[in-house]
């Protein structure tokens, strides 16, 4: 069984017995779960879009307008350092942490599916309160349940994408949450680009066109099966038998929902999953799954690059379209890498995505803060020649982002927790990856200011320290069915001596 005492060998001999065909109701399924991802990247797009239009600000941030006007053809650290602007976008990550443990009690009780259309309805209202805002206060509150929104999406829809997914596939399942994600934020910038024609009511059609994404989530989820995971988990297990059977176009599933029936039994004799996520046999994935992998994945600097894109085709001459060239190249990127992962995590694994773009990541960050410690601030214009370089810095960066931390960060941790625990730990991947967006959301600006270009090499020393982390305490996990996951830590080096004994 899945998560429980590691000397039951039997289930462990079952994966093999494993079958499935690709059926057209498995890919409708994860199509449309996978549409959730789309809010989330709907709204990191389009909120620094509106964040820097000039209508936007004169209504709500009068005094960023003035700064950005007096310090407008100028690459100076500090100008946009305003901890009430970063409020209105860091609001919605914590909004979104506290939401999730919530999420956590219906995506187990009532299913991944409820969750689902859950996120999709409090997403829809925080839009429209967000278009119709008339002060910072109706700002805020859309935000925040925009932020609950995503809280219960990023909770269900990997947690139902890996549950849903063969073990062969998985991995390229999974990630079509993050092509979702970086397919919305492309979109979002083409509409910031052409909402920003629009004076006095531009940023209200961007934030307004949120509820396309939601409502497309919550008709689709009406659609949308439950898990055969979480119909186990709930008691129904025709119904989950049903399901299985249609989600795998095949009869004989027998040994696939054995497994799923031992991993029920696991978890009905688990009350309190929070507190079982702390136990000694839950050790490995606490650690890696629950605290290290989310963690990691906002302290690469992706936020940084992204803040830095559009200064500095501001520079290359491109004017009032830099907003755009930047996030074309990397938006662009992000969904050239996720389809690039998609492809190859589950013939490459997980590990050595995660190191070897890793190792491309760290020089990156190093050359791009050298660079900017003699061409950048004070006033200074870049040379073409720099901003060139730069820009295909920031392209090959996020290009190593996008097929490693940016999908991984979301497929392995979904992939690690058993079934007793997954809900609970699902939800602290996704308080503890919100936490993080928050803080760098509040604090990068400021860090900016007073770091300068050292920001970029404490970044890229936290990706060495992260790749460390994979190197030595993540085992390979591609092509193992998610039942059995668990049985890894006991082979594992150093975890074989955490879980010995457990049970």
């Amino acid at each position: 069984m899945a998560g429980g005492a590691f000397e039951d060998t039997e289930a462990a001999k079952r994966a093999h017995l494993y079958e499935h065909k690709i059926t057209g109701y498995f890919i409708f399924s994860c199509i449309v779960a996978a549409s959730g991802g789309a809010l989330f990247g709907y709204d990191l797009g389009v909120s620094g879009g509106v964040t820097s239009m000039d209508d936007f600000l004169k209504r709500f941030f009068p005094k960023v307008y003035r700064r950005k006007q007096e310090h407008l053809k100028e690459t100076d650290y500090c100008k946009y350092d305003n901890q009430i602007l970063t409020l209105f976008t860091s609001s919605l990550y914590f909004a979104g942490l506290v939401s999730t443990f919530a999420a956590s009690h219906v995506t187990r009780k009532k299913g991944r599916r409820a969750s689902i259309l859950v996120g999709s309805i409090s997403f829809f209202l925080g839009a429209v309160l967000n278009a119709s805002a008339m002060n910072i206060a109706m700002l805020i509150i859309g935000r925040i349940l925009l932020g609950v929104g995503i809280g219960f999406g990023n909770q269900a829809v990997p947690l139902y994408l890996s549950e849903m997914s063969p073990a062969k596939i998985r991995g390229a399942v999974n990630q079509l949450f993050q092509l979702s994600t970086c397919l919305g934020i492309l979109v979002a910038n083409f509409i910031n680009y052409e909402t920003d024609k629009l004076h006095t009511w531009g940023w209200r059609l961007s934030l307004g066109l949120a509820v396309v994404p939601a409502t497309i989530m919550f008709l689709g989820g009406l659609a949308l099966p439950e898990t055969p995971n979480s119909l186990v988990e709930q008691g129904k297990f025709d119904e989950a038998r049903k399901i299985l059977e249609k989600v795998r176009g095949t009869s004989n599933v027998d040994a696939e929902f054995a497994d799923l029936v031992d991993a029920s039994k696991a978890a009905q004799a688990i009350k309190h999953p929070f507190r079982n996520l702390l136990e000694r046999k839950n050790r490995p994935q606490l650690i890696i799954g629950a605290l290290g992998i989310p963690a990691f994945q906002q302290l690469t600097g992706m936020n940084s690059i992204l803040f830095y894109a559009p200064v500095i085709f501001q520079s290359l001459g491109f004017g009032s379209n830099a907003s755009l060239y930047s996030s074309l190249i990397t938006s662009g990127a992000l969904v050239l890498a996720s389809l690039i992962s998609m492809a190859f995590v589950d013939r490459w694994g997980r590990r050595k995505f995660f190191l070897e773009a890793g190792s491309e990541m760290i020089c990156y960050m190093v050359a791009l803060a050298i660079t900017l410690a003699l061409e950048f601030g004070e006033g200074k214009t870049l040379s073409k020649g720099t901003s060139y370089f730069l820009v295909i810095i920031i392209f090959l960066f996020v290009l190593a982002y996008g097929r490693s931390w940016g999908p991984l960060g979301w497929l392995v941790p979904s992939e690690l927790f058993p079934l007793e625990t997954r809900s609970a730990g699902q939800s602290m991947v996704v308080c503890v990856n919100l936490f993080f967006t928050a803080l760098i959301a509040q604090c990068f600006l400021v860090s900016l200011c007073h770091l300068r270009y050292g920001i970029f090499l404490v970044f890229a020393g936290l990706i060495f320290i992260m790749s460390c982390f994979i190197y030595f305490l993540l085992p390979e996990t591609k092509q193992v069915p998610i039942e059995e996951v668990s049985y890894l830590w006991a082979k594992h080096p150093i975890w074989k001596h955490v879980v010995r004994g457990s049970t």
